[in-house]
């Protein structure tokens, strides 16, 4: 519908409501971008005043090789201009963002607390790539049930479908906590999406940690340019939580496997190139289970139907389905018998990833919701004024603050292959999904009956984060493992 027919029917809404106040208008992405045009037009005015400041500091970091100076040098202004250009026209717009941001951000759930400078920068070109790509498509990636190709090859141009990927597979080589705060900003523009790139890159990562040099270098350079794209397979019809009674199977002929059986509820399924498969190679139990890459276009993989969910309508899921499926021998990842703790290791990360996309969606939804209030009248004052509506506010942003702390001690504890990792990242997942999940929910309530209609978009946030209770390993199983180590000990 074009703009201004939606505005007129907006209008015409609110005018149906009689003494009512009016309906406050649902922008497309407040917690991000606000000011837009004017914004746009002060940074126009002052960039070419930075451009010397740009040649300068371009030479400077000219030295600098691998994806993480790419993130500084071309990628945070997608390579359409020049590189003193993009500078100078980068520092003038990050100085009226750093105005709006005051207004818009209050300190004490400010994103950016407690990071060093450079994990700044990179949550500032995730923010910014979440507000231009992201945010204005969102609803319709949701209804529309699509997935966005071409928008996540141009996040991988700024280094995202490889995030803490070896750079000398054209991986970004950031780190556990990079990466989670990088997937907080996406996630406030399209939670869903970024579900599916945290994913993607998980699947990367297990190829390039566990894989040989020839299986890094064949699979990972188009994974990270997201050429091509990946989903993760342990899942199946009979086996969820306990995943080590997973009944695929692969027998070795010659040199290659024949894969017979199926996975449920794959992310990607049928639109990925890449599908990195536990199956059983052994016998019962997690010993017997091996990981296999499957390329797209193999014969005897075939796809079920699209699945109709509830959220994460941005990317599809369907059952993975293998048939007397001939795979190579070279494309097993790791030893024999090595695929269960493959997976588990790829969990502990994926974790974190869907905890801080819930985080982003929580974050956008207290925003969303702070501006509500202070624009939603009712008994002729604002809600802001309600002192029950102020402490319920307060408790979201305490639930925010916490889930971001719990979530990035994780991280970093991953990073460092802590003892207490494992345990750690389930502490995340469970309390981050389940609290954030708590504050879009209560976000929807608060926007009264404007919460449950398409145009606003905390109903997409709170649909987008519900499922993250149940991926990665349910939320029920973060607190088996949390009890086990507190026990064995």
């Amino acid at each position: 519908m074009p703009r201004g027919t939606r505005k007129a029917c907006l209008r015409l809404r609110a005018g149906i409501s009689g003494s009512c106040s009016p309906r406050p208008p649902p922008p497309p992405a407040p917690w991000l971008r606000t000011e837009g045009r004017a914004r746009s037009q002060s940074a126009l005015g002052l960039g070419f005043l930075w451009v010397p400041l740009g040649w300068a500091c371009g030479a400077g970091l000219a030295g600098k090789t691998g994806v993480r100076a790419r993130l500084y040098r071309t990628a945070m202004w997608c390579g359409k201009r020049r590189l003193g250009l993009r500078f100078g026209c980068l520092c003038s717009s990050v100085w009226v963002r750093a105005q709006a941001r005051r207004r818009r951000w209050t300190a004490c759930i400010d994103p950016s607390m407690g990071l060093n400078e450079e994990q700044k920068e990179f949550q500032k070109v995730a923010f910014d790539f979440a507000a231009r790509e992201m945010a204005p498509n969102m609803a319709q990636w949701d209804q529309k049930e699509l997935f966005p190709v071409e928008m996540m090859r141009k996040a991988a141009q700024l280094g995202f479908g490889g995030l803490y990927i070896q750079t000398d597979v054209g991986g970004s080589g950031l780190s556990r906590l990079d990466t989670s705060v990088i997937f907080e900003a996406l996630a406030t523009g399209c939670t869903s999406t970024t579900a599916y790139i945290s994913i993607h890159n998980m699947c990367a990562w297990i190829i390039d940690r566990f894989g040989t040099e020839e299986q890094r270098h064949k699979f990972c350079p188009p994974l990270c340019a997201m050429e091509k794209f990946a989903s993760y397979c342990l899942t199946e019809p009979g086996s969820g939580s306990d995943a080590a009674s997973l009944l695929t199977s692969a027998k070795q002929q010659g040199d290659h496997y024949i894969l017979n059986g199926s996975k449920a509820f794959i992310s990607g399924g049928g639109e990925s190139d890449i599908y990195v498969v536990m199956c059983r190679t052994g016998g019962p139990g997690p010993k017997g289970i091996s990981c296999i890459v499957v390329e797209k276009g193999s014969p005897g993989l075939s796809f079920g139907k699209k699945e109709k969910k509830v959220g994460w309508n941005s990317q599809p899921t369907r059952a993975v389905i293998f048939e007397d499926c001939a795979v190579p021998v070279a494309n097993r990842i790791g030893s024999e018998g090595q695929g269960f703790l493959i997976a588990m290791k790829g969990l502990n990360g994926g974790r974190i990833n869907v905890a801080s996309c819930s985080l982003g969606a929580a974050h956008a939804s207290v925003i969303l919701t702070r501006n509500h209030l202070n624009v939603r009248k009712q008994f002729g004052a604002p809600l802001a004024r309600s002192q029950y509506l102020q402490f319920q506010l307060a408790d979201m942003a305490t639930r925010l603050v916490a889930s971001r702390l719990i979530i990035r001690t994780a991280a970093v504890a991953l990073q460092e292959e802590r003892e207490d990792a494992v345990a750690l990242c389930s502490m995340a997942k469970l309390f981050a999904t389940e609290e954030c999940f708590a504050i879009c929910n209560q976000a929807v309530q608060m926007h009264g009956g404007y919460g449950y209609l398409k145009d606003y978009a905390v109903q997409q946030f709170m649909r987008d984060s519900r499922v993250h209770q149940i991926l990665e390993g349910t939320n029920e199983v973060m607190r088996m493992l949390i009890s086990r180590q507190l026990l064995q000990e």
